[in-house]
């Protein structure tokens, strides 16, 4: 099988003004608040690194090329020709990897289990952005004020609850302004920078990667422990390589290129000229390099930028958590949507209220973003190198003529992605522990639920009755036939829903019009207008029908059926519609499916997902579920 050349995304094919800088206020948030602790993370007590001349010229080269090889090549430049229907990120990087090998075969299984763990890992790294970012903001009042230093915790706090509480309203009138802020965010990063760097030209020696081979070769092979923070200013590249169908590649790309890019690079240098002529610089090198007339308007513009850092992790959880339900890899959630105009917009309250503890109970622990440093970088790192072998298996299988020059350029990405791994990994004793164990504890989960729904529908279809001989057999002796359309949800249509059986067993009734419904999720973002509904007559009045739904739309089933309608198919009438659906108990048994502890996980999840009507947006005066325990 083989796909077109890499190309752009699919998504806008023009990058004009005003999509750039919207795409500013949303892709960058997180790697652009990186300079609000990176260089001082590098010269913390963590690493034992002196402030001398060589040392800071050599973290600044590791850090240049670093953004350079990883960001600029690898990302931007290579990794963003990689999307599936406009979209991107490592869970549409997984489903382009599949595609090239055989449903079903251990090659796919493989894929999958990389692509969900690597997926596990960003958000548990993830979780510290908000943290890191709000608090590295807020102290900036110990510089500007040492006296003011109890307060940055609950200033901390009291900002991301705001954060947390606003998402119900939707982000959209928000959003409006994150582009002009952000945008002056990066071009104050610039101007303190270059501020700095006019007086201490000698920091322009970092471009020159001889400085990062020195580095290495004084420190030897405790050098490398050194990228443990060097991480710390490419976190967000996953990001943008996420974000891409949002506003497609050519606007990410010139902002990176053009703006953002040299924004960052330019303040990480004017850092280190201030170090370079002030040492002791080191304890907070971003604000210690901010005029002293600016240093408060500085720290509210560094919160600022540090709550729409947060904005786009939070959002960006909605919007991967939707994708993992729509592919069946968590239980369905309630999701409201906060605009009418964009399908994009929503709020999930169970994923916001989660991440809300899990920050500030971070805040609460780690107390400091120099202690938050530490913990970060290994999910994303790992993730960093997952993105590498699947963006390698895509480039050899599906695209010929372009793989003699991508597979080379995945071999120093390899090299580095692993290099940033060991030096993570060695700090998992400090704290990077965390967001380890929390993406085991979300893959876990996510495996489990994939895992128990097979489980599941493998006991339904053993005890269901084939309905090519379900329905002939009813009609021998059909029962009472009663006005209207019985909608049967199901996940299988050669076999009887059960919900149906239940309810000729209790209300020994049949309906005028029968439907057996079942919902699929394509591999694709937005299922196509002539493959979204498919019908079948069996005869009697009953009918097989499948809607197909891609995995970033939000399944609405009435409105799809009113299109249905519409387009003069099978009428139905809204009013005189009754949806059946089937609630099974789970009963976890020892001696079948998964282990014991994971059959009762998968039960307690399944109890507690969302009820068909609300994540199918049926209306919940017109569903009828039944009942059923099913042994697993």
């Amino acid at each position: 099988m083989s796909t077109p050349a890499p190309s752009a995304a699919h998504g806008p094919n023009k990058a004009g003004l005003p999509l750039i800088i919207a795409a500013i206020g949303v892709v960058f948030g997180d790697i652009g608040t990186s300079p609000l602790y990176t260089l001082k993370e590098a010269f913390s007590g963590h690493y034992g690194l002196s402030s001398d001349h060589d040392t800071v010229l050599g973290v600044l080269s590791l850090a240049f090329w670093s953004l350079m090889l990883v960001v600029t090549l690898k990302y931007v430049t290579v990794i963003m020709r990689a999307d599936n229907d406009g979209e991107g990120g490592i869970m549409a990087l997984m489903t382009l990897a599949q595609r090239s090998l055989r449903n079903g075969s251990r090659s796919a299984y493989v894929v999958g289990i990389l692509g969900i763990f690597g997926a596990s890992l960003f958000f548990g790294d993830g979780v510290i952005t908000p943290a890191i970012s709000v608090l590295g903001a807020v102290e900036g009042l110990e510089v500007a004020a040492p006296g003011l230093k109890p307060f940055v915790l609950p200033i901390t706090i009291a900002v991301l609850l705001g954060v947390f509480a606003a998402q119900r309203f939707g982000t959209e009138k928000v959003g409006r302004v994150f582009g002009p802020i952000t945008t002056v965010w990066f071009l104050s990063l610039a101007a303190i920078g270059l501020w700095n760097i006019i007086a201490e030209p000698e920091v322009l020696k970092a471009f020159n990667p001889w400085w990062a081979v020195k580095f290495f070769a004084e420190h030897q092979w405790q050098g490398i422990f050194i990228l443990g923070a060097v991480v710390l200013a490419v976190t967000g590249g996953e990001a943008l390589y996420a974000d891409m169908g949002h506003f497609g590649a050519p606007p990410i790309r010139h902002a990176w290129y053009f703006f953002v890019l040299p924004c960052l690079l330019l303040n990480y240098l004017g850092q280190g000229a201030l170090v370079l002529a002030h040492p002791e610089a080191v304890a907070n090198p971003f604000y210690q390099s901010v005029p002293g007339w600016a240093l408060y308007p500085m720290i509210i513009l560094a919160t600022m930028a540090a709550v729409i850092a947060s904005q786009s992790v939070i959002t960006g959880a909605f919007s991967v958590s939707r994708q993992a339900m729509q592919l069946g890899y968590i239980p369905r959630m309630r999701i409201k949507h906060t605009s009418s105009d964009t399908i994009g917009q929503i709020y999930v309250p169970g994923i916001n209220w989660g991440l809300a503890t899990l920050v500030i109970g971070l805040v609460l622990v780690f107390r400091s973003s120099s202690n938050l440093a530490v913990a970060y970088g290994i999910s994303v790192s790992a993730t960093m190198l997952i993105d590498t072998l699947l963006f390698a298996l895509v480039a050899r299988a599906l695209w010929p003529a372009w793989r003699r020059w991508i597979l080379p350029l995945c071999v120093p990405f390899f090299l580095i992605d692993l290099a940033f791994v060991i030096a993570n990994g060695a700090k998992l004793a400090q704290g990077a522990w965390f967001p380890v164990v929390l993406g085991v504890v979300l893959f876990t989960l996510m495996r489990t639920w994939r895992r128990g729904r097979e489980l599941l529908a493998e006991e339904m279809a053993r005890d269901g009755l084939p309905v090519a001989t379900f329905i002939p057999a009813l009609m021998i002796s059909p029962p009472v036939r009663v006005p209207g359309t019985a909608i049967f949800l199901t996940t299988d249509l050669n076999t009887t829903p059960q919900a149906m059986l239940h309810n000729l067993k209790h209300n020994k009734v049949l309906h005028e019009r029968n439907v057996f419904l079942t919902v699929q999720v394509l591999q694709v973002p937005y299922a196509a207008a002539n493959a979204r509904v498919s019908v079948t007559t069996l005869g009697d009045g009953f009918h097989a029908l499948t809607l197909r739904f891609g995995f970033m739309e939000t399944p609405d089933v009435p409105m799809a059926l009113e299109q249905f309608c519409l387009a003069g198919h099978i009428h139905f009438d809204a009013m005189d519609t009754t949806y059946f659906a089937s609630r099974e108990t789970i009963v976890a048994s020892a001696k079948k499916g998964m282990p014991l502890w994971r059959d009762k996980l998968f039960a307690f999840m399944h109890r507690n997902a969302a009820p068909a009507s609300g994540f199918f947006r049926i209306p919940g005066n017109r569903l009828v579920e039944l009942g059923a325990q099913v042994e697993i």
